[in-house]
């Protein structure tokens, strides 16, 4: 009995033993399982963002080598832009459209010639070129890979081009150069003849191409030789009552000179710009001979006036009678009077129908007609 009372407390001992033990490896394998639950919970992220960056570098090889793929090499888009003549065409805009992009734009070289680099093959692209005086071209143009591709039908057609333009006619500019030509005309190359016109429609001078026209025919070396050739017919004929001699040849050329400037003056100058009427013989050089006759002879009595119609020739009436009456003043005392002034007045009228004819008939041959 003593000895079944002793085994009792080590039985109890070993028992709570093994209850203690139990306690502790559950406890232990509670705290380990939590820690690994929050270790891996830590390290999730850790762990996704390392298989996500091996995945990238084995992707990135990948990915290399489709950009180095021969299939989308990039290509060039040549060209050079003519007109149907094969002349080039400088600074021609061209226009290569991307459909998924923005388009590109070129201006042709001095030669013609454009070029589009880095275009994307296999691609259609719209084309357009346009020039100034030209109609558009376009078409349609796709690349292979690595392609430098040459455009060889680009001809550009010139189109017509419709301008309005404003046309203002000034007939005082075409008056001067109308009377520009009329001042180199010639006879026989040297005599001017400067008092007639040959135009169909010659316009009217005005008050300054009148007394510039009496001018040139005043200061023209011929003039002088007139009136000094005429002296010396007067002498020979004792046609005045000047002495004779050197002196009676001086005053009788002074007395020329005198008259003639005096009816240019006023018959070709003066009573022209105040009257408004047209000092030149108007050349008709058409019709029959009787009708052109008749129109030389009246045209020491009747002119155009400047508004274009016909009226009775007051300037040459005028020119002629005051440049008689104003050789009473140096012509002989013998000769003075009315009967001078009437005979001068018919001499120059007479003059002037004989001039008249030879200009219908004679001289517009041996004349050299100024142009403009």
């Amino acid at each position: 009995m003593d000895n079944r009372s002793k085994s009792t407390p080590r039985s109890q001992l070993t028992s709570t033993c093994l209850e203690a033990r139990n306690v502790n490896d559950t406890q232990l394998y509670t705290s380990l399982s939590r820690w690994l639950l929050g270790a891996l919970v830590t390290l999730t992220p850790l762990f996704l963002l390392i298989a996500l960056a091996g995945g990238l570098i084995l992707v990135a090889p990948a990915s290399g080598q489709s950009t180095e793929s021969p299939n989308t090499k990039t290509g060039s888009i040549l060209g050079t832009v003519v007109d149907t003549n094969n002349e080039t065409i400088p600074n021609a805009t061209v226009i290569l459209q991307n459909p998924v992009g923005d388009p590109l734009t070129v201006v042709t070289n001095d030669d013609g010639s454009f070029a589009f680099h880095d275009v994307t093959p296999g691609i259609a692209y719209p084309i357009g070129i346009a020039a100034a005086g030209f109609a558009e071209w376009n078409s349609l143009v796709t690349i292979e890979p690595g392609q430098d591709k040459t455009l060889n039908d680009i001809k550009l057609r010139m189109v017509a081009v419709h301008r309005a333009v404003t046309v203002t006619y000034s007939s005082k500019e075409v008056a001067a150069q109308q009377l520009k030509a009329e001042e180199h005309q010639r006879v026989l190359g040297f005599i001017p003849n400067i008092y007639v016109t040959y135009e169909p429609h010659p316009e009217p001078l005005t008050t300054q191409l009148k007394f510039h026209l009496a001018y040139k025919g005043l200061t023209h070396p011929t003039f002088f030789a007139f009136e000094g050739l005429w002296a010396g017919v007067e002498q020979a004929a004792q046609m005045t009552d000047y002495r004779q001699g050197a002196r009676g040849y001086g005053e009788r050329f002074g007395a020329n000179l005198a008259s003639g400037s005096s009816e240019a003056l006023f018959g070709n100058a003066i009573l022209p710009s105040l009257l408004h009427q047209d000092p030149r013989y108007f050349y008709r050089g058409s019709g029959t001979r009787g009708s052109r006759a008749w129109h030389a002879v009246i045209a020491p009595f009747v002119c155009q006036g400047d508004n274009g119609k016909s009226q009775p020739n007051y300037s040459q009436w005028g020119g002629s009678l005051i440049s008689a009456a104003l050789s009473n003043t140096y012509y002989p005392d013998s000769e003075r009077g009315a009967g001078l002034v009437m005979r001068n007045f018919g001499t120059s009228m007479g003059l002037h129908v004989a001039l008249g004819l030879a200009q219908e008939f004679l001289l517009g041959k041996f004349t050299s007609r100024g142009k403009h």
